[in-house]
């Protein structure tokens, strides 16, 4: 390797090592990018309807806003209170579940009774780890200043973007060699289709997840039915992991009504995830974002250790994203052209 090469080389090396410093910072910006993107296509929409674009993204940004209002609005409130009940009565359900297995020990062998468990004593042990838990997950959601100076960042960048984001584009493509600067829009406008079409399929699959479980829920007559189908729908924006993470508060509140009915909320969610990646999956999203389940799964572990959870929340969108812009200049410009002039010469 020559002077230039090794200068080349090492000026790439601290190139990487200053964007995984500034990971974090990176993957808010992204946020932004796919929360303006979305914001963008409804405004192009509303355009289409022959508003002017600074009333279009006024009325998106409306409605962005007046959508996260109505979430929270709906979410908290039920699930304070909710989850308030839930400190004193789970030890009830777990007594009244323990009576009932005294009742059943007389047709229990001799022999296995010593392997009976005394859920009397499993309830007092678990009570003050449960109420430390959750004191703990209020003061994070209530006081935690770092998450709400993100959330405002991530917002703040979303209107700057959506304002004009083709001035925004030509900053980014600029920095790339005059010669591939044409290469780079392209690759860019892929990414932003693709981020659509992956919008387009998490809206729809929200939609119908949420509305399935609200209306499984109230047929279980489960409190706050209403919160956990928005929840539930909300959490399947996370693939794999979300729909089991959103079955633990619906069954912790059914258990506030009787200890068999959190099996039922169980097997209803069950059902509704099997719907979800046989039906809906392959009808929405597989006609949107072209991923293997493999490929997502890895991707959700990747960003999840080293992003946190706003990593595992944009690991579909960032690889997406990442698979475009691998085979368009990894594969396409570098490995298939590899070696191409010495075999044409």
């Amino acid at each position: 390797m020559n002077l230039g090469q090794w200068i080349g080389l090492i000026t790439l090396v601290i190139s990487l090592y200053i964007l995984w410093q500034l990971r974090d910072v990176l993957l808010l910006i992204f946020a932004a990018v796919v929360l303006a993107g979305i914001l963008n296509r409804l405004a192009r929409f509303l355009q289409r309807l022959r508003i002017k674009r600074g009333y279009a993204v006024l009325i998106s940004v409306g409605i962005f806003f007046l959508s996260m209002v109505c979430f929270f609005w709906i979410i908290v409130p039920p699930f304070i209170q909710q989850f308030h009940e839930l400190t004193y009565k789970v030890p009830q359900g777990f007594q009244r579940l323990n009576i009932w297995i005294d009742e059943q020990k007389t047709h229990i062998p001799i022999e296995l009774l010593p392997y009976v468990p005394d859920l009397n004593s499993l309830s007092e042990q678990a009570q003050p780890l449960f109420n430390r838990l959750l004191g703990n997950s209020f003061a994070f959601v209530s006081g935690s200043l770092e998450v709400v100076l993100k959330i405002l960042l991530v917002l703040v960048l979303t209107g700057m973007f959506l304002v004009n984001p083709e001035s925004y584009e030509k900053v980014f493509v600029r920095l790339f060699p005059s010669f591939y600067r044409q290469r780079i829009t392209g690759i860019l406008d892929k990414c932003e289709i693709s981020l659509e079409r992956w919008a387009t399929g998490a809206i729809i699959a929200v939609g119908v997840v949420g509305l399935m479980s609200m209306i499984g829920l109230w047929v279980l007559q489960v409190k706050a039915a209403l919160a956990l189908g928005v929840l539930a729908g909300f959490m399947n924006l996370i693939p794999n992991l979300g729909p089991t993470m959103s079955v633990v508060p619906a069954m912790a509140i059914a258990l506030l009504d009787s200890p068999w009915k959190p099996l039922f909320v169980l097997v209803l969610y069950f059902i509704i995830q099997q719907i979800e990646s046989n039906f809906i999956t392959p009808m929405v999203m597989a006609h949107q974002v072209s991923l293997l389940p493999a490929v997502t799964l890895i991707s959700q572990l990747f960003f999840v250790t080293f992003f946190g959870f706003l990593g595992l929340f944009l690991a579909l969108p960032l690889t997406v994203v990442a698979k475009i812009w691998v085979e368009e200049v990894l594969i396409k410009d570098v490995l298939d052209k590899w070696g191409q002039e010495e075999i044409e010469n």
